[in-house]
């Protein structure tokens, strides 16, 4: 899609106070970009007004990101993921990381969030709101605490709402605003074994308790919201209380955020503020299925956003597939969009290859889920995949394929002369004992009536 088509969406709008698709969804406006996401996901466009009218569905589309194609989050649609990119303060490469975001659009992100801490925020943010047609989120608390010198006890609201209004104006799609926790939370917190996990969360954690007032991003809610009102800028309601480990999961602490960023959607949606909420983390498996229905009862059923969650604890160095097993019940369930997991999730930060093991991990969750969910034309790929195995037509499967390169790679490492993709075997069965060829053998030299019981 062409950044002019676009500008010219936009400019139609240029006069309007609030400029969000919530606003205009409840005005029974259907806007371009919900005609745009209504064609990717073949559902009238009628369908997705109300269903973000309802306020179950989002388009994250800040009016400034003018290269953005369109894309819907709601358990109505397709399950969608997230790719985390970022520096960090021991490495730093903003050429890396427009790398990390070319290798997760190409591989199917569906957003891409930006999480760097290190090295010239505003530069790296700009660098990759350039070169995406993804929408992109942020922890804005990040780079909060980075215009407060990294001493988070100099945090004050003129600062966060001066860094929420510059990401905004930069094209930032969504912001995880970490506004649920509340001071009154710590006793639950206390009893943990691994106590707040999340980055931003244990950030406030250290300003609240050492001045002992509430979370600011609570009490100037509103002030927040204004500002998203005027770019269209999503609020993802972050999870600072998420569980870290399978023995915290389901707890006193995680479900009383759950409940005030129940209140605090409600308050984004009167508004006209597009929101989802964030969910866990490290969750067993028999446990995902509750937390998706008590996110659905307390949220008014506003997307879910998870990462994960994770339904193991010790599968270091394999963790994108510990969490694409519970992010696949979760979106099977109900979940809108999953938030990926590397192999590097505790160990280190992520490089290209790493985030494409993240995706195709969280692809596959997401696919599985879709067709569990009965989701209209989920399965046709698979059909078609089935058809080229059984015709023994490697480039279809190659095309077919969720990550066609790496089918390719495996399939040339012991075949790879170009004369073997017309081969009626592959090198595990070789021409002798494969199975579709023995059927087809069998099905060709004998009539119908000799193997149909009389």
């Amino acid at each position: 899609m062409s950044e002019n088509i676009r500008n010219t969406w936009i400019e139609k709008r240029s006069n309007d106070k609030i400029r969000t698709q919530l606003h205009y969804a409840k005005k029974g406006i259907i806007t371009e970009e919900m005609k745009y996401v209504a064609n990717i996901e073949n559902l009238p466009a009628e369908t997705i007004r109300k269903e973000i009218a309802k306020g179950r569905l989002i388009i994250p589309a800040n009016i400034n990101h003018k290269s953005l194609e369109p894309m819907g989050i709601g358990v109505a649609l397709r399950t969608k993921i997230n790719s985390n990119i970022g520096s960090s303060q021991l490495v730093e490469d903003i050429d890396e990381e427009v790398t990390k975001l070319k290798t997760s659009i190409k591989y199917g992100a569906d957003t891409v969030m930006d999480l760097s801490t290190g090295g010239d925020l505003d530069k790296i943010r700009t660098a990759i709101i350039a070169e995406s047609s993804v929408p992109i989120g942020t922890v804005p608390m990040y780079q909060i605490l980075h215009d407060v010198q990294n001493d988070v006890l100099k945090l004050d609201i003129d600062t966060m709402l001066s860094v929420l209004l510059k990401q905004a104006q930069q094209g930032v799609s969504y912001f995880t605003i970490h506004c649920g926790f509340l001071l009154e939370h710590m006793p639950a917190v206390s009893k943990r074994k691994m106590g707040i996990v999340s980055r931003g969360g244990s950030l406030m954690a250290s300003w609240m308790l050492h001045y002992h007032k509430q979370n600011p991003f609570y009490e100037y809610y509103d002030e927040i919201l204004k500002i998203c009102q005027e770019y269209d800028v999503s609020l993802s309601l972050g999870d600072s209380l998420r569980p870290g480990c399978l023995a915290d999961a389901s707890d006193e602490a995680q479900f009383s955020e759950l409940k005030v960023l129940g209140e605090l959607a409600k308050r984004a949606y009167d508004k006209d503020v597009q929101v989802m909420i964030e969910g866990p983390g490290h969750v067993p498996l028999n446990q995902i299925e509750r937390n998706v229905e008590l996110q659905k009862e307390y949220c008014n059923e506003a997307p879910f956003y998870v990462l994960g969650p994770l339904v193991t604890d010790i599968a270091a160095g394999y963790d994108h597939i510990a969490s694409a097993i519970g992010a696949c019940v979760a979106a099977w369930k109900g979940v809108a969009m999953l938030c990926y997991v590397t192999p590097k999730e505790h160990l280190g930060l992520p490089n290209a290859n790493d985030v494409r093991e993240g995706i195709i991990a969280y692809k596959i969750a997401a696919h599985a889920a879709d067709i569990a969910r009965g989701r209209v034309g989920s399965r046709v790929q698979d059909d078609l995949m089935s058809d080229a195995r059984y015709a023994f037509d490697w480039n279809k499967q190659f095309e077919l394929a969720l990550d066609g390169e790496r089918a390719r790679e495996f399939h040339d490492e012991s075949l790879p002369q170009e004369v073997f993709k017309d081969a009626e075997f592959c090198s595990m069965c070789g021409p002798k004992f494969c199975s579709y060829k023995i059927t087809q053998e069998i099905f060709k030299n004998y009539k119908e009536e000799e193997y149909t019981t009389k």
